[in-house]
């Protein structure tokens, strides 16, 4: 009789038993470079250990404009494929209706970022992706060669356009026949789209559209902000640059062959890394001025978060990872190992962030000095108005229209990208 009772003694007991967690495999877009994926992949396959699940990579378009045509595609189709997915600081509002609220899932962690990036990434009352790394415009430059001229790193445009012709000129004819004063993202893109904010922010020319929705992009401020920035293509930038993205332009600096550059923090431990030939000589400072009223010192906001797709078959298991991934220790160990700018106030008085990155110490009134992009005004129809700057601004430095011409144009597409209201 015994035998004939285990078996289902057996099953009773199973059914009384809690569901074993079963392991999932879960999808993240790391990032487009080899560095970002790295860095990422590193810790992400540290939780995997830790928890018992499975993650794989998704490399996403390294142009973001293109990483987010990708990413409505598949939200459209409601694929599964991506469980989370890098956001850039711009598309919580366009992408608000595919993303999880991880709200449920932060137990408040998010309290302990910066409040500005937090408060972008709420929509409606959804926290729709948890900061991961901050970001803006950084002028870099070769402290060596500073000081072989005998030039103090610029504070203005123009002391950048000057000190850059003197050392291109003594560069090439010490044989460097590639060398270019400065480089930057002159590429049809988002990239764009931030170098061009800054110029015209910091000629105190405003930002596309102000507070209460206003067009204020043609303004004469502005107009010399394209005009000053034209003239550098074909003089201390090659023609070339028109077609360079972030990793383009670092390519060329970080092989010795410019002055200056204007990238993102990341660039910074690159530059530094034991095989890089500018190792120990680079600087870095806030982005230069421009002149006439309002000029300051301005770089585009930037910066990802994580978020998890409403499409994904394990929304728990992965906002799990993106809390694990959006944690101090691991901004901690970005921010040292790879210069990532931490989301954390409390990591920039961190001595062991400070001493891997110096110049993270004086960061914090950067980013108070930030200048944001019209995103979260313009909300869905900020990929129109991008575009429209991009097309603009591209179009200037390409000489195929003047300054004011192409403001004037832009004007009028902004106006009928916005209708009635934004």
């Amino acid at each position: 009789m015994s035998h004939r009772l285990f078996p289902g003694l057996a099953l009773l007991l199973a059914l009384a038993a809690p569901p074993a967690l079963q392991a999932a495999t879960i999808t993240i877009a790391c990032g487009a470079s080899a560095p970002e994926i790295e860095s990422c992949m590193k810790h992400a396959e540290a939780w995997a250990r830790q928890t018992g699940h499975t993650v794989r990579n998704y490399t996403q378009p390294g142009n973001a404009t293109a990483a987010l045509a990708v990413y409505r595609q598949l939200f459209a189709a409601k694929s599964s494929d991506i469980d989370i997915i890098r956001v850039d600081i711009i598309w919580p509002g366009i992408l608000k209706d595919h993303l999880v609220d991880l709200t449920p899932y932060s137990r408040g962690q998010e309290a302990e970022h910066f409040p500005a990036i937090v408060s972008n990434n709420t929509v409606a009352g959804r926290l729709l992706g948890m900061p991961w790394y901050t970001d803006t415009g950084l002028l870099f430059y070769r402290s060596d060669l500073l000081q072989k001229y005998r030039r103090p790193p610029p504070t203005t445009w123009d002391e950048l356009a000057a000190t850059a012709a003197l050392v291109q000129a003594g560069e090439r004819a010490a044989g460097q026949k590639d060398f270019q004063g400065f480089v930057f993202q002159a590429k049809s893109s988002e990239s764009l789209t931030c170098n061009a904010i800054e110029w015209i922010a910091s000629h105190g020319g405003g930002r596309l559209v102000d507070e209460q929705g206003a067009i204020t992009v043609n303004n004469p401020q502005a107009v010399r902000a394209l005009a000053a920035a034209a003239q550098w293509i074909g003089t201390i930038s090659s023609v070339g640059v028109l077609n360079y993205a972030e990793e383009d332009a670092r390519g060329v600096f970080q092989n010795g062959q410019a002055l200056f550059m204007r990238n993102w923090p990341y660039a910074w431990s690159l530059s530094q890394s034991p095989d890089s030939p500018v190792r120990g000589k680079v600087g870095v400072s806030p982005l230069p001025r421009g002149d006439g009223e309002g000029a300051r010192h301005a770089g585009t906001l930037g910066g990802w978060q994580l978020a998890v797709s409403r499409y994904s078959r394990h929304p728990a298991v992965a906002a799990d990872l993106v809390m694990y991934m959006t944690s101090a220790a691991i901004q901690k160990d970005r921010a040292i190992r790879h210069s990532f700018n931490p989301t954390r106030p409390a990591l920039y008085q961190d001595a062991e962030v400070i001493a891997a990155n110096g110049f993270m110490a004086s960061l914090l009134p950067t980013f108070e000095a930030s200048v944001a992009r019209p995103s979260a005004l313009a909300g869905l129809k900020y990929p129109a108005v991008s575009l429209a700057l991009t097309d603009a601004t591209h179009d200037v430095l390409a000489r195929k229209t003047t300054p004011e011409a192409a403001l004037r144009k832009l004007e009028g597409k902004l106006k009928l990208i916005r209708r009635e209201r934004w």
